[in-house]
C-alpha cells in the first residue's frame, strides 16, 4: 500500500501542473461560466473529468499505445479535435449579446440561451475527448512512474482521483468566475468575451491541427 501511495504522490505532482495549464479545457469552462452561468459551468467540468477517465480507461487497456503507435488513428482523432474546436469557435463568434444582470441568478444564462445540462456535460467531454494530447500524457507518466506489477483496479483508482482533482479545479474556476462581482465586470463586455474566446478555440484548433505523432 506504501508503494501505492508514492505512486499516487508522484502522478498527482506531475498532473497538477497539467491541470493548471491553459488550453481548451479552461477556455471552455471559462466561457460557459461567464455566458451561461454557474450550474452549465459545473456540468461541464464534471464532462472534462467524465472525458479524462476515458482517456484513462483506453490507457490501462493498451489503446493508448496502439493509437500512439498509429498515424492514422492519430490523425483521425486530431481531425476531429481539430473540427470540433474550429467549430465552437465560429459558434462563439457568431454570438450575440448575452444578458448577463446580477440581478437575475447565475444559471439564468443557460436558460435564456436555451443551453441543456446534457449539452454543457457534452461540450466539456468533447472538448477533452477529441483532444489527443492526453493519449501521449497518460501513456507516458502511466508507464514511467507507475508499475506495471500494480493491479488494474489500483490504476484505475489513480485516473479517479486524478478526474476527482480536475473537477474539483473546475468547479473552482467556474465559482469564481459566476460571482457577482465577476458577472458584472463581464456582463458589459459579453459580446466580446465570445469574440475573444472564439478567437482562442480557433487558434487552438490550429495548433493542434500542427501536432505530431511521436
Amino acid at each position: 500500500m506504501h508503494a501505492y501511495l508514492i505512486e499516487l504522490a508522484s502522478l498527482m505532482a506531475i498532473f497538477s501542473f497539467a491541470i493548471v495549464s491553459p488550453g481548451a479545457d479552461l477556455a471552455m469552462v471559462m466561457r460557459q461560466s461567464l455566458l451561461h452561468g454557474r450550474r452549465p459551468a459545473i456540468v461541464t467540468s464534471f464532462g472534462i473529468g467524465t472525458s479524462l477517465m476515458f482517456h484513462v480507461t483506453y490507457t490501462i487497456l493498451g489503446l493508448g499505445l496502439i493509437i500512439s503507435q498509429s498515424i492514422t488513428l492519430f490523425n483521425i482523432v486530431k481531425w476531429c479535435g481539430v473540427a470540433y474546436l474550429i467549430y465552437i469557435g465560429i459558434k462563439s463568434l457568431r454570438a450575440g449579446k448575452t444578458d448577463m444582470s446580477v440581478d437575475a441568478p447565475a444559471a439564468s444564462g443557460a436558460e435564456k440561451r436555451g443551453q441543456s445540462l446534457l449539452k454543457s456535460f457534452g461540450l466539456g467531454f468533447a472538448a477533452n475527448a477529441l483532444n489527443p494530447k492526453p493519449v501521449f500524457f497518460f501513456l507516458s507518466i502511466f508507464s514511467t512512474v507507475v508499475s506495471a506489477h500494480t493491479p488494474i483496479l489500483i490504476k484505475f483508482g489513480y485516473g479517479f482521483v486524478m478526474a476527482t482533482c480536475l473537477i474539483a479545479w473546475f468547479v473552482g474556476v467556474s465559482l469564481f468566475m459566476t460571482t457577482p462581482k465577476m458577472r458584472a465586470a463581464f456582463g458589459r463586455i459579453s459580446q466580446w468575451i465570445d469574440r475573444a474566446s472564439g478567437v482562442v478555440f480557433i487558434l487552438l484548433g490550429l495548433k493542434l491541427a500542427t501536432e505530431k505523432a511521436g
